[in-house]
């Protein structure tokens, strides 16, 4: 019997059985699909057994015990999952990231960078002199006068641009 022969008479059987055994079916359509994987490169020696679906299903135990041993390590259920709204709205929270963003983009090159390596990369002062080639007063320097035009241009009142509202 050849691997696509046997997969496609079993596969229902071991998702049937893998379902019992996970009690979940997309898991279980998962966890068959692993073990049909594994199986299909071990054919050869799987198949010249006298009971070649004891053996897979065996590997199919075996791959949820294993997948057990490890979500019991990682993962914790709940019965169930408490969503809270946000204190914030979120579509307000990006467009004022993305705000801020383009006030960070019309920076001098300098300042930009030196914001980007502290406040985003957070390196600290040493850091980003050392990568800038520069000493660390003079990145103070650029953060101070980087940060009193980010502050100044987000007080400023933006002009609407052609074809805004």
């Amino acid at each position: 019997m050849t691997f696509e022969e046997y997969a496609f008479a079993r596969t229902s059987a071991l998702v049937r059985l893998a379902r019992l055994l996970t009690d979940d079916e997309h898991r279980a359509e998962d966890l068959v699909q692993d073990v049909l994987a594994r199986a299909y490169a071990r054919w050869g020696r799987i198949s010249r057994t006298d009971r070649p679906d004891a053996y897979v299903r065996r590997m199919l135990v075996n791959a949820h015990n294993s997948w057990w041993r490890r979500r019991s390590s990682r993962e914790i259920s709940v019965a169930a999952v408490i969503d809270w709204a946000g204190a914030e709205d979120e579509a307000s929270v990006v467009a004022e990231r993305d705000a801020l963003w383009r006030l960070v983009c019309d920076l001098p090159a300098r300042q930009r960078t030196v914001i980007v390596l502290r406040y985003y990369e957070d390196l600290d002062d040493t850091m980003i002199a050392e990568i800038l080639g520069c000493s660390s007063g003079t990145v103070r320097t650029h953060a101070r006068r980087a940060l009193a035009a980010l502050r100044k241009r987000q007080e400023a009142p933006t002009p609407a641009r052609a074809g805004e509202y």
